[in-house]
Order: C-alpha cells, then structure tokens, then sequence
C-alpha cells in the first residue's frame, strides 16, 4: 500500500453530503452510542413503508438475525412508484449496444414496462409469491424490466450470469426449484453474436422437473429451437398485458432475490437477500459512497449477473432517482476508447468498474482518456477485488484528470453493497487501501482466537455486528450458512461473520484488504471455487489427482493454475491434447470465465502423511515464492522440489 495520502477535491466536498472526516466520525459515533437507533432513523427516513416497522433488529436466532420486523413495503415502489410525480419523464435507463444502437427509457415508460411483466408473470405462466424465477439474460433493459416484475409480484428472482454453461445453468436451477427461466435467443460481443437459447435448451434436457416454462426476449433474432407448449416470446405477447399492476405487499424479511456465489466446496451457494435490509443498503451506499444526486448519471460497467449489477446497475441507482447507464458489451470494441466515448456523450457523474478492466484500459489505451471531455465525472470507483497502485494513480490522473475522488469498495455477494470504502468529499485516501468501515459497519481484523492482531500484521476481516443488507441464509442450506460464515470465528465467545478475506490495518487506521484465505480465487473480480473445478478436472479418464490454486495475473488480478498427475503417461503431445481437453471440459461445466492459465503436469502433489494435499505450498510455488514453511512433516518431502523446477521450466 502507498504512502501517499491524497486529500479529497475542496470543491467536491462543500457539496458533498459528507463533507469531512468530522462529519465521518460524529456519524460513527452516533452509530456506536445507539445502533439500533441509528438504523431505525436511516430505515425511517429512507423507506416507503406500506406499513411501519415495530422492531428494529431481532438478534434471538443469531446468525440468523432479523431486520424491520413488521414492516410492510413493496421495493418496486422505492426504485419507481414513488418517483412518478416528480421526475416520470426523466430518462431512468439509459441503454447503449456495442453498435452504438441506443435505447432512453423513462420512469415512467420503466414502471409500465415493469408492471407489463409482472402481470404476464402472474397471468400467463402463473408465478406467484415466493416462486422462484431464473434469469439468463444479456445487458439489455428486459433484464431489469423481470427483475423489478419478480420484485414486485413477490416472486424471487435469482439471476444468473449468460456466460456460465448449461451444467452450471441446470445447477442453479435445480437448487432453487424454479417455475420459469427468462432467456433471450442471444446477444452481441465484440461485435459477434452468440446464442443463450440453446444452453438453456441444454440445462432444460435433464432434471429441472421443477421448471415447465421458458420466455424468450428475441435481442438478436437469430434462429432458435422453439419448444410448443413450454417456450413463448416475450416481444409476441407482452403487449397483450396491462400496464397497470398493483404491488405485493411483502414483509421486511421476505426474499428479494438469490443469487448463485462460488464457495470452497464444489456447490454453488445460493445467497439469499431479504428486500428491506437490502434496498436500504442500496440507496445508503449509493448517497454516502457515490455521493449520487437527483440530476446524474450513473454508469456501472458490471453484469447484471454479478451482485454488482443487482445493487449499482438495477436496484440502487434506481432507488436514488438517478440514470442508470446500461451497455451491451466490451470496453475495447470497437476500440480502447468505447468507454470514454460514452462517457463524453453521456455526461456520465460516478463511474464505477473493476480493476481489471482498469488495467487493460491502462495497458493498451494509456493515453486515451485525455482525447475525450471527462470533466463531467465526479467520483471513480473500483470494484471486485484490491486495485493495485499502479492502477490507481493512472485511473487518477488519466481518467480524473487529479480531481476526481477515487473510492476503493471493498464488499462481497452476501454484504449486499459495499461495508469498507472512502467517503468521496471526505476520506483522505491511499491508493491500495479500502480505507475505513462505512458508518454503522463494525469491521475488525482479528487472529483465529477472535483477538485484534497487531498493527501491520496480517488477519482475518470480519465484522462483528450485523448490517441490514446482510445474507440471511443459504438457500436451502441454513447450516452451510452457519458453517461458511459463522463457524471459524469467536469474539467474546460469540461468533462473527467472517469475510474468507485477509486483511491488515496500518497506524492510522487503514483497512488494506490482501485476499482471499479459504480456497477461492478471484478471477477479474468473480469469485470461482477451487473445489468445484477440481471437481469437473478429476473427471477427465486420464486424471489421477488435481490441485488448483491462484496466481497474480497483471490483468485479471488472478489466474487459475492446476497441477496435475496423470494416469498413463504418453509424453507432451499427449500433455497438449490433455490441456485442450480439460480446458473444454471446464468451459462446458462453468464457462469461458474459467479457463486454465497454466497447467502443470506432476509426478505427485504434495502431502501430508494423513493424505491431505498442502495447497500452501503450491500457490507459493506458482508465484515464485521462496518455500518457508516446514516440508519435513510431509509424506515424501522431495516432492516439492520436482514440482518447482517442473513449473519453472
């Protein structure tokens, strides 16, 4: 982490609705002094509620805690009905395709086209309350139309990202026990279509009993195996519904969404969102983090697929009454400079994206930002994973031109929005760290005992009371959820939500966030289980044994590297074919987002003398990193030794 500290922007921050680390602090301690209290202000203040609230936080099933019992709300009136009076004509969606087509959709023509789906939902495939829907959809409005009509006739809608396979598809449809998958026929990449319709096809032809219908939003109009009596078009029938839906009421704890997280065990888990606790997160961050006001655009880069796009492309920008830019494709198609054409054109305000991008933008394009008007951005945020300074100082001077405040956000899928971060017209800032905890946000690094480390050691992030916005449980699954989030660390004997990141805090206080600790990796800021592509390796014939561990990758922050024993060895050309074979089959079973960087074939993986492999050792020899920990204890030691000079040759 750098040194420097950059001072927030002195214009920025008169308008700022937090202006300085005083205002900071007084809110953290009005926090601290009466927690409940303080919740009960912002949800108050912030909420339409159909019906109040009578108890703040209920804390009696811990982990299993309880927000704004008693409360009554519908989250489509918060992101919609309420704006109508107000700004109905404002533009609510922005839309842009990588051929630059463009679609402008007001608040008013959004709540009509949402109130269209929710009653071909209810009316023509019979979705209800509780059922749950599956999305796979690409970046276009139909996206958020069925998320906001799932919301709003109180169906739980459980997006899922239109590169995974149709295994990984089928998966998360079984688990959730769906009515109805929401598809397109396909959509644009880098200038090139390609096709979702088939992989649900494919999901569809084994199990999935639960699910009997599919609606098909044509995007690209290419041809597509239709299905009579299961498969209907969205732009055939749509019209045919009213534009007039009256909302669900839904209790302050009722599921919003789910949304599929990879974990260190090779099932997917389905996080589940409650819609109170949530939608306030969302808006909080938004005003606190963002700063966003009523007049600006807001433009995050992320997938609608990914929590980020739930809470800062759909749910949050909405709530505020902002203009949420959408965009169907690459940053660098047709060129380097897409994105900040857009952002010229749009006018964009806060613009919010990941590292990686970050990175290659920098790599091939360092000197285009400066040949586009950008003076309209006021904050920068990265998401994803830790930037690194390198990045920051360009994402800084390139693209704020030295004015804009940088936000560093650091949260997860079961946070619901972001928990360690700066504050734009307040936080002095270093490139590398996520700073500080938002106000009301109890985050600590502590040892395995549940005692605070030392400053500048490293330790496990957790936070240590619980925030509205927080996972409720896993779906189907409570005690996974207890397990992989509440079962490794105690504070005062009780136990605490532990992160599965590291961290370290310096002497001022700063929050510097250094990765994962469990068997994950962060792949451009998607988080993909170790165990499940080992899972999926181990079924190719010729596979004895598989480690995959992390490593650096300039670009995407991390890469997937895998060591591997074969069975029958048939010398390179047979390594070749091999690593074209399991490179399919990991393409097929999760998707092109999981492809191997590197594969190593080795005699044997290193263990101990009670059969387990010690990964440890192997993500230090993928980094090129000196092997400091004691090797005698392992079952044949000399191991280690062959397996790094088969990796750096």
């Amino acid at each position: 982490m750098s040194s420097i500290i950059y001072e927030p922007n002195r214009a920025f921050s008169k308008e700022a609705r937090i202006k300085n680390m005083c205002e900071y602090k007084e809110l953290c301690l009005q926090a601290e002094e009466d927690y409940t209290g303080y919740w009960e202000k912002m949800a108050r203040e912030k909420i339409d509620w159909i019906e109040p609230f009578h108890t703040v936080l209920d804390e009696s099933e811990a982990p299993f805690y309880k927000w704004f019992l008693g409360g009554k709300l519908n989250v489509t009136h918060q992101c919609l009905g309420r704006h109508l009076k107000v700004r109905k004509n404002k533009a609510a969606i922005i839309w842009e395709s990588e051929f630059g087509d463009k679609r402008i959709i007001t608040y008013l023509q959004l709540y009509y086209r949402v109130n269209r789906m929710a009653n071909l939902l209810k009316n023509r495939f019979g979705v209800k309350k509780g059922d749950r829907v599956v999305l796979y959809l690409p970046m276009i409005p139909e996206a958020v139309f069925a998320m906001l009509a799932c919301a709003k006739i109180g169906a739980i809608h459980s997006v899922v990202f239109g590169g995974f396979s149709a295994e990984a598809l089928r998966d998360r449809i079984e688990d959730a026990q769906a009515k109805l998958v929401i598809t397109a026929d396909g959509a644009f990449r880098r200038g090139k279509p390609y096709m979702l319709k088939p992989v649900v096809d494919e999901a569809l032809s084994v199990g999935c009993e639960s699910c009997k219908k599919v609606l098909i939003v044509q995007r690209n109009r290419e041809p597509i195996n239709y299905v009579r009596g299961r498969d209907f078009i969205y732009n055939e029938i749509i019209m045919q519904e009213s534009q007039h839906c009256d909302p669900e009421p839904m209790d302050s704890e009722d599921p919003l969404f789910l949304l599929y997280t990879s974990g260190s065990t090779g099932k997917p888990k389905g996080v589940q969102h409650s819609g109170a606790g949530y939608i306030l997160w969302a808006q909080y961050t938004m005003e606190h983090v963002f700063d966003v006001k009523e007049n600006d655009t807001f433009w995050c880069t992320a997938d609608v697929g990914w929590i980020t796009g739930h809470t800062y492309i759909v749910y949050g920008p909405l709530a505020m009454g902002a203009t949420t830019i959408i965009y169907e494709g690459v940053a660098t198609y047709p060129d380097v400079g897409r994105w900040w054409k857009m952002i010229e054109e749009h006018r964009v305000n806060q613009f919010y994206t990941a590292p990686t991008a970050i990175r290659m933008l920098h790599k091939e394009g360092p000197d285009e930002p400066q040949k586009h008007d950008l003076s309209s951005l006021k904050v920068l945020g990265t998401v994803g994973e830790p930037i690194n300074p390198d990045a920051w100082h360009w994402y800084r001077e390139a693209v704020g031109n030295g004015r804009c405040a940088i936000v560093d956000t650091w949260w997860q899928t079961e946070t619901g929005g972001h928990m360690i971060t700066p504050l734009p017209g307040a936080t002095p800032t270093k490139p590398g760290s996520a700073t500080f905890a938002l106000p009301g946000i109890k985050a600590e690094v502590l040892d395995n005992d549940g005692n605070q480390v030392p400053v500048g050691e490293k330790g496990l992030l957790c936070i240590t009371k619980p925030w509205p916005s927080m996972i409720r449980t896993i779906w189907g699954d409570p005690k996974r959820f207890k397990k992989a989030y509440f079962g490794d660390v105690k504070k005062d004997g009780k136990p605490v939500y532990f992160s599965g990141d590291g961290a370290i805090v310096d002497e001022q206080g700063y929050i510097t966030i250094t990765g994962r600790t469990d068997d994950v990796i962060n792949v451009s800021g998607h988080r993909l289980g170790t165990a499940e592509i080992e899972a999926i390796l181990a079924h190719h014939e010729n596979v004895a044994e598989v480690a995959v561990v992390g490593r650096p990758d300039p670009i995407k922050g991390e890469g997937i590297f895998a060591y591997i024993v074969i069975k029958n060895e048939g010398g390179i050309g047979e390594e070749i074919n091999m690593i074209q074979e399991l490179n399919k089959l990991i393409v097929k079973e999760i998707g092109s987002i999981a492809k191997l960087d590197a594969i190593r074939f080795v005699p044997a993986l290193p263990k101990t003398r009670s059969g387990k492999i010690v990964r440890r050792i192997l993500r230090s020899i993928a980094k090129n990193e000196e092997i400091t920990q004691d090797i005698s204890t392992l079952e044949d030691p000399s191991i280690v030794e062959k397996i790094q000079e088969l990796t750096v040759s």
